[in-house]
Parts: C-alpha cells; structure tokens; sequence
C-alpha cells in the first residue's frame, strides 16, 4: 500500500445487521488513489461499489477498517469534524442530479457556498464561472426543468465542485443518461481532471465508460478482484 496516497483504505469492513446475524457488505477492502489520478470502480448490483463510495465519502461509517484522505485518517473523527473535511474536501454527483426544480441553473450551483455563509453576489460570481466552464453560460436562469439530462448533470457537477473540493466521487453518473450524453459527460469529468488536478473516484456499470479513465477496479461480494 502506497503510504503517500491521497485516499488510502485498509481492511475496510462494512456490515449491517439483520434478523438473525450480520450481511457483510465490504470484506476487507485495501485500496489507494493517488492524487490526480481517475479511477472507475465496477461490479455487479449488490458487490459493494456504492456502500464503499459512501465510506471514502464519510456519508457512512465502517464497521473496521480505516480511511484516509490527504494524510488525515478519518474513521476516527466526529461527527462535526466529518461534516466540516467533507464540505471542505470532497464533492458529490450522483445518479438523479438532485437539483432543486424552484431554483434557476446558478442558484443551485449557488446553494452550497450560501448555505457556507458566503456573500450571495460572490457566490453569484464563482456559480457562473462554473457554468461558463461546462458550456451553460447561456442557461444560467433556466429553470431544472427547461434543462435536457445532461445539462442538469453538467449543473450537478458544478454544484459539486463549488466549495473547490480536492476529491469528486461520482455514483452512476451518466445511469440515467443515453449513450451519446455520457459520454458527454465523461469528457467533462476527465477534463475537470485534466484542468483542476481533480481526483475522481467513479463508481459505474458501464465498463466502457470506466475504461477511459486511469485506473478501473472489480468489486465482486465485497472484495476487490481486480
């Protein structure tokens, strides 16, 4: 294990009770990601991608095991000191974009750092930028719903990475997406990569997507196979 990691994960177990004993999830997972670097992480429904993507993203406790990320262990922390690294550090995209449909494009990308107690028109000022950035310079106060599915995914990730975290994980990403938006959006997360040094952890069922980024790994009944 490469102790000069930016995420290292070791011996990580996750179980979850139920009637009569414990379904164990991860089974000892040794992992690390260096810093810049894109990985895919792949594997049937009910392997463990999601249960180990919400571990490293401190949305969720394991049962053993550690994690790290930029020299910090974390399985140690508190509660309060996890909210405060997670929305310091790591930013969110999921599957469903999540975005608030009463919002235009740049008050959702606005959302977290108001929520942070940020000056509205600062934020105003980097939720534009951000969207410049991904091509939706023209859609700023359009509306969740007057935007196509990869441009409420592209608003998704620009909310993700508006606190400027260091990490980006990503949960089915492009899931409910056609083939050809993906792909769309895989171009913009690898040249986020390219452009901010971004670490991107990516979980996903579509293989060929995974391979175009730098690294892909095989869960398998809660242990890494590849």
């Amino acid at each position: 294990m490469n102790r000069g990691a930016f995420i290292r994960v070791e011996g990580l177990r996750k179980s979850f009770p139920k009637q009569g004993g414990a379904l164990e999830v991860l089974k000892g997972i040794d992992l690390s990601v260096e810093r810049g670097e894109t990985l895919g992480v792949v594997g049937i429904s009910g392997a463990g991608k999601t249960t180990l993507l919400q571990i490293i993203g401190t949305l969720d406790r394991a049962t053993s095991g550690s994690v790290s990320c930029d020299g910090r262990e974390l399985t140690s922390l508190g509660e309060e000191e996890l909210a405060k690294f997670r929305n310091r550090t790591i930013g969110f995209v999921f599957q469903s974009h999540h975005l608030l449909p009463e919002f235009d494009a740049r008050e959702n990308v606005m959302l977290p750092r108001l929520i942070s107690g940020e000056d509205r028109l600062e934020a105003g000022e980097k939720a534009d930028a951000l969207l410049s950035e991904v091509g939706l310079s023209e859609r700023l106060t359009h509306r969740v719903g007057e935007l196509s599915g990869g441009e409420q995914q592209r608003v998704a990730i620009c909310r993700a990475l508006s606190m400027e975290p260091a990490l980006l994980l990503a949960d089915e990403p492009t899931g409910n997406l056609d083939k050809d938006t993906a792909g769309g959006v895989i171009n913009l997360l690898m040249d986020l990569n390219r452009k901010r040094g971004l670490t991107l952890v990516m979980v996903t069922h579509n293989e060929e997507l995974a391979g175009r980024l730098d690294r892909v790994i095989r869960i398998d009944d809660g242990r890494v196979v590849r």
